[in-house]
């Protein structure tokens, strides 16, 4: 099967025979977009081999203008095609391509389409990833380490409506820090010039960035600071690319937040330092 889109529009998935006749008789055309299993990216059906035959020879002009396009342009992430290609498959395809390719990820990602297919992607993600951390977590305190003299009975019956109350406000943290996370990114880009598109493509890059890298809380006693890390880098690169600015704009705008909080406590506490030294001296 060859997945068809134009531009940004998704024509479907078709049989090879299928795509070749539409290609003559004027149904699809030399510049539209085709993806297949197992290929990296998309690219125009004018450079499928297999389709060759079938497709008149473009004229010189259009066939210069074709060798300049991108290899990926905003066509959608697997996860986005999961009608056609499954749930599961269309999840850890795009969970694959957020993790080790988050350049092409994001420059194949739509910025627009709605803000519910990338919450439901960074639910699953996410809630899989901190249930997992939080259960481990349990597990070690139950086994004696981190809890004391307690044994493990006392322990996880110390720990358990918490720990079941967390589990079940996990979404709700998600969701809510999701929003108040992208109205604060969208924000700093727009304080350096750089919110070229609206606050819906922020809202998607950080879905599909926290959703692939909330997984990686998974890893025991490191995931979480592993999964912090690599969400800043995946963010500065979806940003950039899901905006159209330069990384370091995109880098100024996640790590503006940060520096901000910093220089706040910093303020603060040389404040409440100089008042008690002033105390003090009184």
């Amino acid at each position: 099967m060859i997945h068809v889109n134009r531009g940004a529009t998704s024509l479907g998935a078709f049989p090879e025979e299928e795509v070749r006749e539409g290609l003559r008789t004027g149904r699809f055309a030399l510049s539209d977009l085709g993806w297949r299993e197992g290929m990296p990216s998309w690219k125009p059906l004018s450079q499928f081999e297999e389709l060759g035959a079938a497709a008149p020879a473009a004229p010189p002009s259009q066939a210069g203008a074709t060798a300049t396009e991108p290899a990926a342009p905003r066509s959608g992430l697997p996860w986005e095609h999961r009608q056609q290609r499954g749930f599961f498959n269309g999840f850890i395809e795009t969970l694959a391509m957020v993790l080790t390719k988050p350049d092409l990820a994001f420059r194949t990602m739509k910025t627009e389409g709605g803000l519910a297919e990338p919450l439901i992607y960074a639910l699953v993600g996410g809630c899989v990833g901190g249930i997992a951390s939080l259960l481990f977590s349990l597990g070690l305190r139950s086994m004696g380490l981190f809890a004391g003299h307690r044994d493990a009975f006392s322990a996880l019956a110390g720990l358990g409506i918490g720990s079941i109350a967390v589990i079940v406000l996990v979404p709700v943290f998600i969701v809510v820090a999701l929003f108040i996370g992208a109205a604060i990114v969208h924000l700093c880009l727009m304080l350096v010039g750089g919110a070229n598109k609206s606050f819906e493509a922020t809202f998607r890059v950080l879905a599909f960035s926290q959703g692939s890298t909330g997984l990686l809380q998974i890893i025991p006693v490191c995931g979480g600071l592993i999964a912090a890390v690599w969400a800043l880098v995946v963010n500065c690169i979806g940003l950039a690319r899901a905006h159209e600015i330069s990384t370091g704009r995109a880098v100024l705008a996640v790590l503006l937040p940060l520096v901000v909080c910093c220089g706040a406590g910093i303020l603060l506490l040389i404040m409440f330092g100089g008042i008690a030294a002033l105390s003090q001296h009184h």
